[in-house]
C-alpha cells in the first residue's frame, strides 16, 4: 500500500518550508514520491515554493481555492485515486492552515482509497513564536491539527528564547485541553531545535514517527466565514516598501486580525517570496514568481489593508 504521510500546522507556522525538506529526504532515500499540496487561496502561492523539488525527482499535485467541504473531499480524492494509480510509493499532504483533518482521514477511509494507501506519518508544525492567544476557533485549529501527530516540529527556533520555546508547548497542550482531547506530547514527541541543524538520523526519526488516533470536541464553523484572505494583484509596489509596511498590518486594529500574508515582489529582476506571520518576515530569492500578495486572518478589511501597505 501507498504511505501517506499529513504535515499539519496553523496558518504561517511552517509547513511549505519543512515539506521541502522532508519530500527531498525521501527522494534521496530512493524513494518515489509526490507531494499534493492544497491551498486556501485561489492562487496557490505555496504550490511555486515547491517547483525546486521536481529537478530531485518530487512531483507536485495541487488543489487551490476554498469551497464547501463536499466539493473540497471531492477534489481531494479525485487527486489520490489518480496519484495512487501513477505507482507512487509515499505521497505527502500538506493542507492549508485552517484545514479540519477530520476531513482528511474521512478521505482515506472511503472505497477505494482504503485499499491503496495506508497513514504514515502525521507530522505537525507549531510555530515556536505562537501567540500567546488566539481565537476560539484558531485554537481549535491548533489543536485538531495536532492531535493525531507523530511528532511535533517547533519552527523558528532559531529566533526563540527557552521561554519561548516552553510557552508554544504549553500554549498547545492547553489548546488541547480546551478541545477534551485525551493526546499530550512527551519531551521525545517535540523536536525544539534550529531547522538548519536537522541531521540525517533527525530526519530518519521523523520519518517514522507514525501517528497517534485522538478525538477532538468538535467545534462547529465555517472555516471560510471565519478566516477569510484578501488578494492583491499587481499591487505595483517595490519590495522595499511592502517589507517596511507588511509588519504594520498585523498592529493596525482596523485592518482586522491578520495572522498570515505570503506572496512574490520582483526587485530589479529577482523574483523574492515574502512571508511573515506576527512574529516577523522572511524575503527569500526564488526562480520565479507572480505579482500577488495574500493577506489571511478574521475580519479583514481589504480597503484598510491596502491603504497601509500604500502608505
Amino acid at each position: 500500500m501507498v504511505q501517506v504521510d499529513l504535515i499539519t500546522g496553523f496558518l504561517g507556522a511552517g509547513k511549505t518550508t519543512f515539506l521541502r525538506r522532508y519530500a527531498a529526504w525521501w527522494a534521496g532515500q530512493d524513494v518515489k514520491v509526490c507531494v499534493l499540496e492544497n491551498d486556501f487561496g485561489a492562487v496557490n502561492v505555496d504550490a511555486m515554493l515547491l517547483q525546486d523539488l521536481e529537478a530531485q525527482g518530487v512531483e507536485l499535485e495541487t488543489i487551490s481555492g476554498g469551497c464547501d467541504c463536499d466539493t473540497h473531499q471531492r477534489r481531494m480524492r479525485t487527486k489520490l485515486i489518480s496519484m495512487a494509480m501513477r505507482g507512487f510509493e509515499r505521497v505527502i499532504v500538506e493542507p492549508s492552515g485552517i484545514f479540519d483533518v477530520d476531513e482528511f482521514f474521512d478521505v482515506l477511509r472511503d472505497e477505494p482509497l482504503d485499499h491503496w494507501y495506508q497513514l504514515g506519518n502525521v507530522i505537525a508544525i507549531v510555530d515556536a513564536l505562537l501567540p500567546e492567544e488566539l481565537s476560539p476557533q484558531a485554537e481549535y485549529i491548533l489543536a485538531s491539527e495536532s492531535a493525531w501527530a507523530g511528532s511535533v516540529l517547533l519552527s523558528r527556533c532559531q529566533l526563540a528564547s527557552d521561554a519561548q520555546k516552553q510557552g508554544a508547548e504549553a500554549h498547545l497542550a492547553r489548546a488541547l485541553e480546551a478541545c477534551k482531547c485525551s493526546r499530550k506530547f512527551g519531551p521525545e514527541e517535540i523536536i525544539a531545535k534550529d531547522w538548519a541543524d536537522l541531521t540525517g538520523d533527525d530526519m530518519a526519526r521523523i520519518a517514522k514517527c507514525g501517528y497517534r488516533q485522538a478525538s477532538c470536541e468538535k467545534l462547529h464553523f465555517d472555516e471560510h466565514d471565519a478566516f477569510t484572505s484578501a488578494y492583491f494583484l499587481e499591487l505595483g509596489l517595490p519590495r522595499a516598501q511592502l517589507e517596511k509596511n507588511i509588519p504594520s498590518l498585523f498592529t493596525d486594529p482596523a485592518c482586522g486580525n491578520v495572522l498570515r500574508v505570503k506572496g512574490f515582489v520582483e526587485d530589479d529582476g529577482q523574483w523574492y517570496e515574502l512571508n511573515a506571520a506576527a512574529a516577523g518576515l522572511t524575503a527569500a530569492p526564488i526562480p520565479q514568481g507572480q505579482q500577488v500578495l495574500i493577506v489571511i486572518g478574521e475580519g479583514l478589511d481589504k480597503a484598510r489593508l491596502e491603504e497601509d501597505l500604500r502608505q
